[in-house]
């Protein structure tokens, strides 16, 4: 059966009494001293894309940079390690704000120090909602796999051949050589819905696949998937599976470079 993105955005209409706690209450984890950026566009990304209400939750040496760019969303210090990232003794905060959450989005701009492993690993064994894994919140897993076999919560995978082959304990080359098969493999074993990024977007799930024919070279840029996170998260917050989200936030994140790359140019 063909999947149509453009049916499943139907879904999104909304009643005129609607008001924002029913469009979703999405809590953005990311951030770190010297990546600020990824969880302000995460952040854009998600109310952009109709999300009613957006948490971010950023260590707290990262703080101020972050909340500067914010206006619409929330930003939150969180208890941080001396590198300026989360750690476990971020948790304890983070647990409380994941209370009111209808969605978890973590992983843009996590960075690889010392501690933020251990910490989104924990994390996720408390997270009931649907969650977004993206960057390092993937990386995270690296040796670590069966633990996302063993979540509680809907995940949406979103990573780059390169997370993806990392995961896979295998070479870019294999997961390029036949990206729907490497996506769908990899549903299979983490019993998540993938989505293997790159031209022509596999979105996957153990029943599932889709292949995504929007977007342009010119998306080819640091912040994109940030931005495709906090979309997937958003449509997720306002009703749709996890499946139906990444289906139609791939198409609709494609759609937007393609419109852009119609108005100013692809690069």
């Amino acid at each position: 059966m063909k999947i149509d993105p453009k049916k499943i955005l139907r879904k999104l209409k909304r009643k005129p009494q609607t008001y924002k706690g029913q469009c979703g209450r999405i809590l953005i984890a990311g951030g770190s001293v010297g990546y600020t950026g990824a969880p302000v566009l995460a952040t854009l990304g998600a109310l952009r894309s109709g999300a009613g209400l957006v948490t971010v939750a950023v260590p707290k040496k990262a703080y101020i940079p972050v909340a500067k760019q914010i206006k619409e969303g929330m930003p939150v210090p969180v208890a941080d390690s001396k590198q300026g990232a989360f750690s476990e003794t971020s948790l304890k905060e983070l647990s409380k704000l994941l209370i009111p959450a209808s969605v978890l989005a973590i992983g843009p701009g996590l960075s690889q120090k010392p501690g933020v492993a251990k910490a989104v690993q924990k994390l996720l064994t408390k997270v009931r909602v649907p969650t977004v894994l993206d960057a390092d919140g993937l990386n995270s897993f690296i040796g670590k796999t069966a633990l996302l076999s063993k979540a509680k919560a809907p995940l949406v995978l979103t990573p780059h051949p390169g997370e993806l082959a990392r995961l896979r304990g295998c070479g870019v080359r294999a997961i390029e050589s036949n990206r729907t098969q490497a996506a769908k493999a990899a549903a299979k074993a983490f019993k998540s819905v993938v989505v293997l990024k790159g031209h022509q977007t596999v979105v996957a799930s153990e029943k599932e696949l889709y292949l995504n024919r929007t977007g342009n070279p010119g998306m080819a840029t640091g912040g994109m998937g940030d931005v495709l996170t906090g979309v997937i998260a958003a449509l997720m917050g306002q009703g749709l599976k996890p499946f139906e989200a990444a289906v139609a936030g791939v198409y609709l994140h494609g759609a937007a470079g393609d419109l852009a790359a119609r108005q100013i140019g692809p690069i």
